[in-house]
């Protein structure tokens, strides 16, 4: 049976189906009813027959070469669709901030103790009196351009600390961080929530390059996801802004769909927000995109720049028509 799209292998261990425990032991989990109609449960004495055992007999949704046939590919989108949706319902997110942002940027602590490091190297090769190295040159520029980048990363993470401050309670979840999952501006993100012992979410990925999930996600909204389409709807099914800090490719792609989707009506409007406004206008000319009649220019509006953690956040709050210093109370959006 054809596999062109797999699934992550299952963890190491026991198989949960054809090993299931003992339900009278102390701490045992609840078994499904599912499980005593599976023929591998049988005593030796009554063991499966020959039909049993055939890949025919199992159930559907036991069978994990049936689900990754092609055939079921509907299927699974589905079930990625719902999965999330069901965990965010059940732990109270009711809305959410989205951060998108370059996985290349580093915290500033780290930044800088890489550029201190990159000098020292440097500076030795130099004092040894050997021909200029142009690697060790290429490192030292390196680091330095990194600790510059490295201020994004602290305004997510003051971003992340503010909105999770605000905007959470015991009773409610509103406006709550969302992120791609990885390193850099989204770890800064999650991170800002997790110093406020907030809640944040993780929409990850599965890519040919292994990447974990950052540690500042909260483990019970920490989702990983094969399809990309599937996962670009729930980064927008509750957001209520979308920040885009400096990034690559991945980065433009989500902001340049929310832009579409905004602009032509396929979702309600949210606040769009570009952290470092000499980094977005130096990288695309938006006023001549109007100019030229690609845009109207009331697109331009779209876009809000800031440039630190504050304004973004007066930004979202101006927008949303709630006060930035104000807690959210919990009947706000219909909760």
């Amino acid at each position: 049976m054809a596999a062109s799209d797999p699934l992550d292998p299952p963890p190491p261990g026991p198989d949960p189906v054809a090993a299931p425990p003992d339900e009278g032991a102390p701490g045992a989990a609840k078994v499904s009813p599912y499980r005593r109609l599976d023929p591998t449960h049988l005593p030796p004495e009554t063991g499966p027959t020959a039909q049993m055992r055939s890949a025919a007999y199992r159930l559907a949704f036991l069978d994990r070469d049936f689900l990754l046939r092609d055939e079921l590919r509907p299927v699974r989108l589905q079930l990625e669709l719902l999965k999330p949706e069901l965990v965010q319902r059940e732990e109270g997110v009711y809305s959410t901030i989205v951060v998108f942002g370059s996985a290349r940027i580093p915290d500033p602590e780290a930044a800088k103790a890489r550029l201190e490091a990159a000098e020292g190297a440097l500076a030795a090769h130099r004092a040894s009196g050997k021909p200029a190295d142009p690697a060790l040159e290429a490192a030292r520029a390196r680091a330095a351009r990194d600790v510059e980048n490295s201020r994004y990363y602290a305004v997510a993470r003051d971003l992340g600390r503010i909105v999770t401050a605000t905007c959470q309670s015991r009773e409610a979840c509103h406006f709550v961080v969302v992120t791609g999952g990885g390193p850099g501006i989204m770890e800064a993100a999650n991170r800002g929530a997790a110093d406020v012992q907030g809640k944040s979410v993780g929409l990850s990925i599965v890519l040919p390059a292994e990447q974990r999930p950052n540690g500042y996600i909260s483990p019970n909204l920490s989702f990983q996801f094969h399809y990309f389409a599937i996962r670009k709807m729930h980064f927008l099914m509750r957001a209520r802004a979308l920040v885009c800090c400096p990034g690559g490719f991945g980065t433009l792609d989500e902001l340049f769909e929310a832009l579409t989707l905004v602009q032509t009506g396929k979702i309600a409007p949210i606040p769009i927000i570009l952290v470092g406004r000499s980094f977005w206008e130096r990288l695309i000319d938006w006023k001549m995109l109007a100019e030229r009649g690609m845009i109207s220019p009331g697109d331009l509006d779209l876009i809000t720049f800031v440039d630190t953690a504050e304004e973004a956040w007066e930004a979202i709050a101006r927008a949303q028509g709630i006060e930035a210093n104000a807690p959210i109370r919990p009947d706000v959006y219909g909760v």
